[in-house]
């Protein structure tokens, strides 16, 4: 199952705890968190160093690989990865190992903030962690690069996930340039939440889907500012039943060429 609301035993646990601009995930993860639980930082587990590609860009398969293993994951055994709560940074962690060949990998539905809610116990420190074995395998799961996305204009719906004002240009807090890739429709990842937490269920989230244009047949591909909120769209995507690709560099990497067109409004 993509969503989870419960952990089954005998599953590699991750913590990847994360927020732009927030505190570093692992002094929260110290401070409690599942028990069982390894961290890995998207900064360093679950993305490549930025620059060509983008803040946030793929990771290199034998960099990921190392990082999987090193937190306990083996190919055959299932994955369930959790964030604080707004499952973006669970999402990315999702794709990744997707993409790179894990068969089995779920996303706890409300994170941490959800665990708690519902009593259940934590631990705190470190876990001591039994090296894994997966062997990274690419292709997984649809990826476009800046060419792929600008294809899609015109034959396909292109969701840029970020919120509103980031999208018509008003406001750019993070990259260098603002506004959109020309042709994008914009579906704030924020939008496909419940009240509380948590993602919205199947109905709700084809229903946002629906009103931005995604139908069957029709391809379909996501992007934010670095490849992290996109990747939460993807995984919507997928439980709403329908599919996508992600822009892994996204907009940060979109707007590295001049000579891209750059819309606002």
């Amino acid at each position: 199952m993509t969503l989870v609301s419960a952990i089954a035993p005998g599953t590699t646990v991750l913590d990847v705890r994360w927020e732009l601009g927030g505190p570093p995930g692992r002094p929260q993860y110290l401070q409690g968190h599942i028990p069982g639980a390894a961290f890995v930082d998207l900064e360093s587990g679950l993305a490549g160093p930025p620059g060509d590609g983008g803040r946030h860009p793929l990771p290199a398969a034998d960099d990921f690989g190392e990082a999987m293993r090193a937190a306990g994951v083996s190919g055959e055994r299932p994955v369930v990865v959790y964030d604080a709560g707004n499952s973006m940074a669970a999402a990315r962690a999702w794709w990744l190992l997707r993409y790179f060949g894990h068969p089995r990998v779920s996303v706890l539905d409300g994170g941490f903030s959800g665990w708690l809610a519902a009593g259940h116990a934590i631990e705190r420190d470190a876990v001591a962690v039994e090296a894994g074995d997966f062997v990274p395998r690419p292709g997984g799961m649809p990826l476009l690069d800046a060419a792929g996305a600008a294809a899609l204009i015109g034959t396909g719906v292109l969701l840029d996930a970020r919120a509103p004002e980031r999208f018509r240009g008003e406001q750019e807090p993070i990259d260098p340039v603002a506004g959109h890739i020309p042709g994008a429709v914009n579906l704030p990842a924020t939008e496909l939440h419940r009240p509380g937490g948590g993602l919205l269920g199947a109905e709700g989230l084809r229903a946002r889907f629906d009103a931005a244009g995604v139908r069957e047949g029709v391809s379909v591909g996501a992007y934010c500012g670095s490849g992290v909120t996109a990747a939460l769209e993807v995984l919507a995507l997928e439980v709403a039943g329908y599919g996508g690709a992600l822009y892994v560099g996204s907009w940060s990497d979109w707007i590295r060429d001049p000579s891209r067109p750059v819309a606002r409004g």
